[in-house]
C-alpha cells in the first residue's frame, strides 16, 4: 500500500531534504564562500585547499583569469589584471575621473553612465568583473556540494547606497545567482558571533578590511539583531597601510615610479608581505629588484612600523566616536568588540582599538571569515532549512531619505539610522491654484538644501483635480526593503491618482562621499538651520506676495482708494526687497507690515464675498 506523503503549503514533501545556500563575502581584496553543513557554518576551500580567493580578475586574448594565479600576473599585466573592484561598484564616469589616479587601468569613453574598462578582451565594466568572481565562487559551492543552489546572501559594506547595492544585485544575475537577501558585513559578522555564544547586549563591530572600514553599533535581544548606528571612512583598509610602507621604501631607495606600474605593483606587493610578516616577527627584511637590474634590500622595524601606520589606524577612531554618538550609548554599556577583516590581524590595529573601548576584543573567529560565515547562516534560515528559527536582524538606512519642497529645501521622510525595512508616509500639497500636476524629487542626505544632497530619482504626478491652492493632499510614501532599495509612490487621495518610481540609479555615492556628507551635516548644521530658515521666509513672501497681487488685480481697484493702494503697494514693495535679502527677521517683519496694511481690505473682500453670496437669497434661508 502507497504511502501518502502530506505537507503543509510551501513546504518539501521531503522533510528532511536539505537546500543548498552559501553565504558571498564579496571582498575589496579578498572574496569567501560559506556554507552550513551538519549544522556548522564553514567557508569552502578550492583545489588547492584555499579559501581565500583575491578579488583579482586578469583579462587576456582568449581566456579570464580569476584568483591567485590573475593576482601574481598582475605585476607583468597590470592594466588587464582589475584588482580592488568592489571600490568602482555603483559609481559614475565623472566621479572614476576624479579619482583615476588610484587605478592603472584605461577607462572608455562612452555615452553609457556605468564607466567602461578597457583590456585587451575588450571594455568590462566592474559589475561584470564582479559577476567573473561571483561565478567562480558558485561553481567552487556547487562542486563542493554537489548540487544546484538554491540561493546566496551576499554582503556588502554598511555605507554602500542604493546604486551599490544594486549593482551588486545586477553582478549576482549576471552570475546567474539568486539573491536570497544582501546583508550588511558588520551584521553578517555579529550573526556568527551573536548564535555562536548566544551573547545578549550591545556589540561594536570593527570592520577594517583591504578597501574599506565600517563601523556599527548594535543591540542584540532575543536573537534580535538591532544596528544602533553605522558610521566609516573608505580612506582607511589594508590597501592603505601597504601605500604607507610602500612610500616608505620609495622614499629610503629614492625611487622614481611615475609611469612604471610593474615596479609600484612590486613595491605594494613587497609592504604587504612585509606588513603581514611582523604580526609575529619583530622586523621584516625587504627585498626588491630595481628597474636597473640592480637588487635592493630594507630592514622594516616593528617600531617603524608603528610609526608608519599609527596616523592610519587613528582615523578610524574618529567614526568610531561618531558611532556612539549616534547610538546614545557610552562605553561602559558595551560588550565586546567584534574584529572583522584582515587588516585586524595586525598587533598594533588591536592595541590601538581595545585602548580606545577599552573593552575585549573577540578574535576567536578568523577575521577574513567570520562575514560569509555569518551570511551562510542567513542564507540557511532563508531557504527554509530553520522554519523554527527566530532571528530577526534589523539594519538601518546610512543617510536620511526625503524631498525637495519649495525654496530648495530638503523634508526629510525617513532619517538615517532608521531601521529597515521600512515605510513611511508623509502628506504634502499644490502651491498654485489650480496645480494639476507635481514634481517629485526624491533625495538622499542629511543637510538642509537641494544642493547639498544627492538626487536619487524625479518623477511626476499628474491629474491632480483642480483646487485652491493648499486643498490638494497628496501622499508621498517611501518604501525601503531589507536590501535598502527604495520605490517611492505618490497618491492624490480624492481623485486616487498615482504615480510611482523604483529608485535604481545607474551609479551611486562613494563610501567616503557618504561619510563626507555625514560629516558637513554636523559640521554645517547651524548654517543649515539658518538658510532653512531664510529659505522657509522667502517662500511664505513669494506665497503672500503671488497671492496679494492676484487680488488686487481682481478687485483692487473697486475696494480700495487710491491712498490705501499706495500704502499697500509700498508694503509689498518692501516685502520684494527684503524677499531678495538674507535677513530672516527683516522678511519676517515685512511679511507682517504687509497684513497689517492689508487687514482692511481684506475685511472689504469678505463683507463683498458675503454679499455676493448672499444676494438673491432671504437671511432665513442660511439659518
Amino acid at each position: 500500500m502507497a504511502l501518502l506523503q502530506i505537507a503543509e503549503p510551501g513546504e518539501s514533501t521531503a522533510p528532511h531534504q536539505h537546500k543548498l545556500a552559501i553565504g558571498i563575502d564579496l571582498g575589496t581584496t579578498n572574496s569567501l564562500v560559506a556554507t552550513v553543513r551538519s549544522g556548522l557554518a564553514e567557508t569552502l576551500a578550492d583545489e588547492n585547499d584555499e579559501h581565500l580567493m583575491p578579488s583579482v580578475v586578469q583579462y587576456t586574448a582568449d581566456s579570464i583569469v580569476i584568483g591567485k594565479t590573475a593576482r601574481d600576473n598582475s605585476v607583468n599585466d597590470p592594466m588587464n589584471t582589475l584588482h580592488s573592484i568592489k571600490r568602482l561598484m555603483g559609481r559614475g564616469f565623472a566621479e572614476i575621473q576624479a579619482t583615476a589616479n588610484h587605478f592603472p587601468y584605461e577607462f572608455s569613453q562612452t555615452d553609457s553612465a556605468v564607466p567602461r574598462i578597457k583590456t585587451v578582451r575588450g571594455d568590462v565594466s566592474a559589475i561584470e568583473v564582479s559577476a567573473e568572481i561571483l561565478k567562480s565562487l558558485t561553481t567552487r559551492a556547487e562542486q563542493a556540494l554537489g548540487g544546484e543552489l538554491t540561493g546566496a546572501v551576499i554582503t556588502v559594506p554598511a555605507y554602500f547606497d542604493d546604486a551599490q547595492r544594486q549593482a551588486t544585485k545586477d553582478a549576482a544575475r549576471l552570475a546567474g545567482l539568486k539573491v536570497l537577501r544582501l546583508l550588511n558585513e558588520p551584521t553578517a559578522a555579529a550573526v556568527a558571533y551573536g548564535l555562536d555564544r548566544g551573547s545578549e547586549g550591545v556589540h561594536v563591530i570593527y570592520d577594517l578590511g583591504g578597501g574599506t572600514f565600517d563601523i556599527s553599533i548594535l543591540r542584540l535581544t532575543r536573537g534580535v539583531f538591532e544596528v544602533l548606528s553605522t558610521a566609516g571612512d573608505s580612506a582607511l583598509g589594508g590597501d592603505d597601510l601597504d601605500q604607507a610602507i610602500a612610500n616608505w621604501l620609495i622614499d629610503e631607495a629614492k625611487l622614481d615610479i611615475s609611469h612604471n606600474e610593474q615596479l609600484h605593483r612590486q613595491l605594494l606587493d613587497a609592504a604587504k608581505a612585509a606588513k603581514e610578516s611582523l604580526t609575529d616577527a619583530q622586523q621584516a627584511e625587504i627585498q626588491l629588484t630595481l628597474p636597473d637590474g640592480e637588487q635592493w634590500q630594507a630592514t622594516l622595524s616593528h617600531e617603524k612600523f608603528n610609526e608608519l601606520v599609527d596616523p592610519i589606524i587613528k582615523k578610524s577612531l574618529l567614526p568610531c566616536r561618531r558611532a556612539l554618538r549616534d547610538a546614545g550609548i557610552e562605553l561602559d554599556d558595551i560588550e565586546d568588540i567584534v574584529m572583522v577583516g584582515g587588516s585586524t590581524r595586525v598587533p598594533r590595529v588591536r592595541e590601538l582599538v581595545e585602548g580606545f573601548f577599552k573593552q575585549p576584543l573577540l578574535v576567536d573567529i578568523d577575521p577574513d571569515k567570520v562575514v560569509a560565515i555569518g551570511a551562510s547562516i542567513q542564507a540557511d534560515v532563508l531557504a527554509g532549512n530553520k522554519p523554527d528559527d527566530d532571528m530577526l536582524l534589523l539594519d538601518v538606512l546610512p543617510l536620511s531619505l526625503g524631498l525637495e519642497t519649495m525654496g530648495g529645501l530638503v523634508e526629510k521622510v525617513i532619517p538615517r539610522n532608521t531601521t529597515i525595512p521600512v515605510a513611511r508616509a508623509q502628506d504634502f500639497t499644490t502651491f498654485k491654484d489650480g496645480q494639476t500636476a507635481m514634481s517629485i524629487h526624491v533625495l538622499q542626505g542629511d543637510r538642509e538644501l537641494v544642493d547639498d544632497c544627492r538626487s536619487l530619482a524625479h518623477f511626476e504626478l499628474r491629474g491632480i483635480p483642480q483646487m485652491v491652492a493648499g486643498a490638494a493632499r497628496i501622499r508621498i510614501t517611501f518604501q525601503v526593503d531589507a536590501d535598502g532599495l527604495l520605490e517611492v509612490s505618490a497618491r492624490e487621495e480624492t481623485s486616487q491618482v498615482e504615480s510611482r518610481i523604483q529608485v535604481k540609479p545607474s551609479y551611486g555615492l562613494t563610501d567616503n562621499e557618504v561619510e563626507a556628507m555625514l560629516r558637513d551635516s554636523f559640521d554645517y548644521a547651524a548654517d543649515d538651520m539658518q538658510l532653512r530658515m531664510l529659505r522657509e521666509q522667502q517662500v511664505e513672501a513669494d506665497r503672500v506676495i503671488e497671492a496679494l497681487q492676484a487680488a488686487l488685480q481682481q478687485d483692487g481697484d473697486a475696494l480700495l482708494s487710491q491712498d490705501e493702494r499706495q500704502t499697500i503697494d509700498s508694503a509689498v514693495q518692501s516685502l520684494i526687497d527684503a524677499r531678495q535679502g538674507e535677513s530672516v527677521e527683516a522678511i519676517k517683519q515685512a511679511i507682517e507690515d504687509v497684513d497689517k496694511a492689508t487687514a482692511e481690505y481684506a475685511q472689504r473682500r469678505m463683507d463683498a464675498s458675503i454679499n455676493k453670496a448672499m444676494s438673491g437669497h432671504k437671511l432665513e434661508e442660511f439659518e
